[in-house]
């Protein structure tokens, strides 16, 4: 017995309808975090080393700030997405609902807390 309609078949949804769309969200996730680690890591290697008004002015500048913006913006949603299906897949109950509503909070409080120290060493 065929649980698929001809049309949900061709596009690639099963019983919820958002699968194939939540794996190409994580594979775009995954590349854009592929380039923006090693950019990151090579622009944190470039301004240590110096003295703290050295750093700050290095992470100043327009390029090395906007790739740790992305990379932390990024990097946290990914986090959250993965942890999310985590949690769903192993626990249940209340216990989900809360765990899900800790982890997006706890992910977007150091979200907020990144950009505005790196919005303070810019300005």
């Amino acid at each position: 017995m065929r649980y698929l309609t001809d049309r949900k078949r061709a596009r690639g949804l099963g019983a919820g309808g958002t699968g194939t769309h939540h794996h190409w969200q994580m594979m775009v996730r995954s590349m854009l975090m592929t380039v923006l680690v090693p950019l990151f890591v090579i622009t944190l290697g470039l301004g240590l080393g110096g003295t703290q008004e050295e750093v700050l002015s290095y992470f100043a500048r327009p390029f090395p700030a906007i790739i740790t913006g992305l990379t932390l913006v990024v990097g946290l949603i990914h986090l959250m997405n993965e942890a999310q299906e985590a949690i769903e897949d192993y626990v249940h109950g209340a216990a989900e609902k809360l765990t899900l509503v800790a982890v997006k909070a706890f992910c977007y409080t150091l979200m907020a807390a990144g950009l505005f120290a790196l919005v303070k060493i810019a300005l």
